[in-house]
């Protein structure tokens, strides 16, 4: 059974850096492009950033290019490192898996998700 574990979320003032991780297990990812979202109260989950596992391909949302960065292990876990956090990008952040095609930024073209973490950006 395939699990997506992530960790790292938590409070931190505008402007602070937080690095969730986004622990695979279950099968081997590699070849397959895995995503990161957020889903912030009373919206839509939105995409955030993806990446072509051991490639290192990358794509991210528009309101993030520049201070969020993805990356991978290689191995089993995937990272988002975020800088100059904004109190609006308080959210739960989700890891995903397994593109499966339908578009990158599109929440059903990945076929595993995670439990999320919390993101708090305080103003």
């Amino acid at each position: 059974q395939v699990q997506l574990v992530e960790s790292g979320g938590g409070l931190v003032q505008a402007g602070g850096s937080l690095r969730l991780s986004c622990a695979a297990s279950g099968r081997t990812f590699s070849r397959y492009t895995m995503g990161w979202f957020r889903q912030a109260p009373g919206k839509e989950r939105e995409f955030v950033a993806a990446i072509t596992w051991s490639i290192g391909n990358t794509r991210y949302a528009d309101s993030v290019k520049g201070r969020f960065t993805i990356s991978d292990n290689a191995k089993n876990t995937v990272y988002l490192q975020m800088n100059s956090l904004k109190p609006e990008e308080t959210a739960v952040y989700y890891c995903a898996g397994q593109y499966v095609g339908g578009g990158y930024s599109s929440v059903g073209a990945y076929r595993y998700w995670g439990q999320g973490t919390q993101v708090t950006v305080d103003s």
